[in-house]
């Protein structure tokens, strides 16, 4: 574990040096907020502020830094970047998945998601060493959403727009599919979690860009995509860009839908609601024109080290905490 922990020292190292070496500023940002953006499919950890001479306050653990990076780019920081701790409850534990993970995300200005993909070639670039696997060396490949379903499941989604034809399709593949209907992203994502993503090539990084705009997030729209990218390395996720939108009515129209979606989730399984800031989509929609990227930096440490698994990467993974005598086995 001490060349794991060597490893990510060196890794941090180069992130910060690559960065500041291209005028980005390096922030920290709280951990802990009263208030969080809407995610209906993120649960969060809370906890409470108890002060004597205070009210007490629920407080969350951020499941992203975003929420106060984009307040400090709505506020003329610039470029900036971040490393940092984030918690994401009801998560598996697994070889990929722990509730308390490290992040870097990073925010360039005047940019869309295209600039990302060469900034982010030239940031893994500048991780590896020349006699690194060609497996994990620039430039990436790519292939579209589009493409990618077509190629491992015949589906034209252009022709299936709508959740019942896309549900039949599903049902062609053998999939099972609620009579009751389920929103066309849910029935996408049966499709794309069995046929697709198990089946992406693993010979080069892939970037899987232009996402269907049926799959809600605040990257901008282009027709009917998204401007956004997803970073696969050895089959593994590892990034997630937006070309950031910045239209207010956007914004607050896609935080409202999610609230409501988060209500109802939550009201179902009894978990904590996070409250919500009503200035965000007012305040993020002063940004200026960005591209933001998020990547997992322990599952990116875990490829760039070759291994399969976190439990070689994180020092004090939960699964193993949560067992007794873990102190005897570092």
């Amino acid at each position: 574990m001490k060349a794991a922990a060597q490893f990510r020292s060196t890794m941090n190292r180069t992130i910060r040096t690559f960065f500041d070496d291209r005028g980005y500023t390096e922030v920290d940002t709280p951990s802990l907020s009263p208030t969080l953006i809407p995610e209906a499919t993120i649960e969060n950890f809370s906890t409470r502020f108890e002060n004597p001479f205070m009210p007490s306050t629920d407080l969350y653990l951020i499941p992203s830094p975003e929420i106060y990076m984009k307040q400090l780019i709505a506020n003329g920081f610039g470029s900036i970047y971040q490393i940092s701790h984030c918690f994401r409850n009801s998560e598996q534990l697994g070889h990929i998945h722990n509730p308390e993970f490290s992040m870097l995300e990073y925010y360039t200005m005047d940019a869309d998601e295209q600039d990302s993909i060469r900034i982010t070639e030239e940031l893994l670039t500048s991780l590896l060493d020349p006699s690194a696997p060609e497996d994990l060396k620039p430039p990436f490949a790519r292939i579209t959403v589009e493409k990618a379903m077509k190629h491992f499941t015949g589906i034209d989604l252009g022709q299936h727009q709508r959740q019942a034809s896309l549900a039949n399709e599903a049902r062609k593949l053998g999939l099972s599919v609620p009579d009751e209907p389920e929103s066309w992203e849910e029935t996408f994502n049966r499709i794309f979690l069995t046929f697709v993503e198990p089946n992406l090539p693993q010979d080069k990084p892939l970037v899987l860009e232009r996402y269907p705009s049926q799959i809600e997030c605040l990257a901008k729209q282009d027709g009917w995509y998204r401007k956004r990218w997803e970073l696969y390395i050895r089959g593994i996720e590892i990034a997630n860009c937006y070309d950031e939108e910045r239209d207010e009515r956007v914004i607050s129209d896609y935080y409202a839908s999610e609230y409501a979606k988060l209500i109802q989730n939550r009201s179902e399984s009894g978990s904590v609601i996070p409250d919500t800031d009503p200035d965000l989509a007012t305040t993020f929609a002063r940004m200026p024109q960005c591209s933001g990227v998020a990547i997992g930096l322990d599952r990116l440490q875990m490829v760039l080290m070759g291994k399969s698994d976190l439990q070689g990467v994180i020092l004090f993974p939960l699964s193993d905490m949560l067992n007794s005598g873990y102190t005897r086995n570092l």
